[in-house]
């Protein structure tokens, strides 16, 4: 029998996908606000609004999923987030073009369109190498900054008919980039619908995602937020892609978000010959048992043994009269600081530090925590640094291994707490 939790009283749920009900509950982690809707000091004394953020687990098509609580116009349209501030990031981004365009051999004939192309942190090394390039962002703010840079955008959400817009427009896609985007669309059958209009006849498309079977492993529920409307398995993602005549024929295991896959997509008509990474990946998740109930049976109460782990050892500190300051203003730390109810006032944590000069002067939504430059950390020598995007720690923990000269160590509570020196 399934020791999983039948939904309770925030309502019926149908997926997503498929249209079965939702009758399995992964994990409930409260009502919390928009893990992106970063506060300026004039809203904090306004009601800050919350929504409920609880996964299920779809037991027709294992589709993990959390309700449409907040349309996505109220999340993307004025957007955070800027790709470009992560330095790994941006070095993913060259490698991931140099290898489509030998592996694809893309020119100057060819077309490639990146989906939710933020800042152009990719599209910018396709326009270096001469290849024509179209991104498609629905943040303005973020799509100007792309345009600033070189990189052609349009300023859209992506679906079926914007797709034929844009094909009707330009022609077809030789290559569709759609880099840690699928998990934040409502609407995945429009969404793949596109993906099918946009794409060239014997185009390419290439989707990264993190891979649900590390959320469920690493317990890596902080990378849970309304944004974030999917969770994927290879075998969910490819049940959405063929219902729109698309096939994956290859895929690579990538380590970006702690774990993610990168699918190779093309229309099944095309008849792609399968690599060898398919099999590997199909056999892994079946080993799993990721289509049963079993393999998501306990997952709530993991996640509460690491908030737990987390505010013991805050607590702890408090105590001992230990100072504590955040690193990385990311939208996973604020699932996991909201979870743990932390807030400014409670003494726990004095301050994050964040690159981004957009959230520098604001406050984390929930908590309240203000954010501030990196050079904070060294102004304040606090004793531990508490790393919340844990997914590029080491390249946190190297950029600020000056804290040793104080004596002051890191620290990253998922998926569980470990405390450590710099490097």
């Amino acid at each position: 029998m399934s020791t999983l939790r039948p939904i309770g009283g925030d309502g019926h749920r149908t997926c997503r996908f498929c249209g079965s009900p939702l009758s399995l509950s992964l994990v409930d982690l409260g009502d919390q606000p928009l893990a992106n809707a970063y506060l300026a000091a004039d809203a904090l004394a306004r009601p800050e609004p919350h929504y409920a953020l609880h996964a299920r687990v779809c037991g027709a098509c294992r589709l993990v999923q959390v309700g449409a609580a907040v349309p996505p116009e109220e999340i993307f349209s004025d957007y955070a987030y800027f790709s470009s501030v992560a330095a790994s990031w941006v070095a993913h981004a060259e490698r991931y073009a140099r290898a489509m365009r030998d592996r694809l051999s893309l020119g100057p004939a060819s077309r490639v369109v990146e989906i939710a192309s933020n800042d152009g942190y990719l599209l910018r090394h396709f326009v270096a190498m001469g290849i024509p390039c179209l991104g498609i962002e629905p943040a303005a703010n973020v799509a100007a900054e792309a345009v600033a840079s070189g990189v052609p955008t349009e300023v859209a959400f992506f679906g079926r008919e914007t797709a034929r817009r844009l094909r009707d427009r330009d022609g077809p896609a030789d290559l569709i980039a759609a880099n840690n985007v699928f998990a934040h669309v409502p609407d995945l059958n429009d969404f793949a619908a596109g993906f099918a209009t946009l794409l060239a006849p014997a185009g390419t498309l290439t989707v990264e995602f993190p891979h649900l079977l590390n959320l469920l492993r690493e317990l890596q529920f902080d990378t849970i937020y309304h944004e974030h409307y999917c969770y994927f398995s290879l075998a969910a993602a490819e049940r959405v892609l063929a219902a729109q005549g698309l096939a994956v024929f290859d895929v690579e295991e990538l380590p970006t978000h702690g774990g993610s896959l990168r699918l190779f997509v093309a229309h099944a008509a095309a008849g792609r010959t399968e690599g060898a990474g398919l099999a590997a990946i199909r056999a892994k998740e079946q080993a799993a048992g990721l289509d049963s109930d079993g393999a998501y049976a306990g997952y709530a109460t993991a996640c509460e043994a690491v908030r737990d782990g987390l505010m013991a050892f805050l607590d702890r500190m408090r105590a001992e009269g230990r100072r504590v300051a955040a690193y990385g203003a990311a939208a996973k730390g604020n699932t996991l600081l909201n979870y743990c109810g932390i807030t400014a006032g409670d003494g726990r944590i004095a301050f994050v530090a964040d690159r981004a000069p957009s959230k520098q002067g604001r406050f984390l939504p929930g908590s309240h925590i203000p954010i501030r430059a990196p050079e904070a950390i060294f102004a304040e020598r606090p004793d531990i640094v508490l790393i919340l995007p844990w997914n590029i720690r080491r390249e946190i923990a190297a950029d600020l291994a000056g804290i040793a000269a104080w004596g002051g160590r890191f620290a990253v509570a998922v998926p569980a707490l470990s405390v450590f020196d710099a490097p």
